[in-house]
């Protein structure tokens, strides 16, 4: 069994894929950072709870946009699981082609998502969206050929913003608003983050895919932990919160089939 571990800058997401089939996935938080036997503790509990023996565990990838949480990540697996985990990062088979000016500065989460999408829809064009503490989008070609890709502010980023900068506006929950006008300042606030969100993405998915793709329209993806939001709104041909981990699982597998 392959143990893949997707660690953004809020929050950690694992799998454990049997072959092809995803056995089980979990969240826990990132910004808490862990010494290599917390997260060697965590994962052997995790794994026992959901029924998977540690034993079974033959190897392990990690896509990390937190530097120094990867130290920490390597260690655990040289101890608890006794082998050495696959970092994706630059020099890793994937077989994409980066079009990058500087192909080093894409990010692992990048390419996990785009290796990803590449390996569930192939031979079709992507633009990916990614709803993390950045909201991201990425373009690739049929010809597995990584464009390049947008940043901009997360939905909670952007509360914490407002949060911190105003005097009087509150931290609220992040929801999908019934309506596009508030009638109190959280409501208000709701539905700028919400809305403003949306109708970004909605239109740099519409721009990317007539500047890059013209007549062969792209298959819109979504994932990422506040993309659930969304997916009433008809932005996305499929939502696939276990893309990045499709991608680490394809990169373990490429680099075994290279040895």
């Amino acid at each position: 069994m392959l143990l893949c571990v997707d660690v953004g800058n809020s929050q950690i997401l694992g799998g454990v894929y049997d072959g092809e089939e995803l056995k089980l996935t979990f969240r826990r938080a990132s910004s808490v950072r862990s010494s290599s036997d917390e997260f060697g503790l965590f994962f052997r509990s995790v794994l026992r709870e959901n029924g998977v023996d540690p034993l079974e565990i033959s190897m392990a990838g990690i896509c990390s946009v937190v530097p120094d949480v990867l130290h920490s990540l390597r260690n655990c697996f040289r101890k608890y699981f006794r082998f050495e985990p696959l970092s994706l990062k630059p020099g890793v088979k994937t077989g994409l082609k980066i079009r990058y000016r500087n192909p080093l500065e894409v990010g692992a989460d990048k390419i996990a998502n785009a290796l990803g999408g590449v390996t569930r829809f192939p031979g079709r064009n992507l633009v990916i969206v990614d709803f993390g503490t950045a909201t991201t989008l990425c373009a690739v070609t049929k010809e597995r050929e990584y464009l390049g890709g947008i940043i901009t502010p997360g939905i909670h980023s952007s509360m914490a913003v407002l949060e911190s900068k105003t005097a009087r506006l509150p931290a609220v929950e992040i929801v999908r608003p019934s309506q596009v006008l508030g009638r109190s300042t959280v409501e208000s606030i709701q539905s700028g983050l919400y809305y403003s969100t949306l109708a970004t993405v909605r239109f740099l998915a519409a721009t990317v895919a007539e500047e890059h793709f013209g007549d062969e329209a792209p298959l819109i993806l979504g994932t990422g932990g506040f993309g659930r939001l969304f997916e009433a709104e008809h932005l996305f041909d499929a939502f696939l919160p276990e893309l990045p981990l499709l991608g680490l699982r394809r990169a373990i597998e490429l680099s075994q089939d290279a040895a």
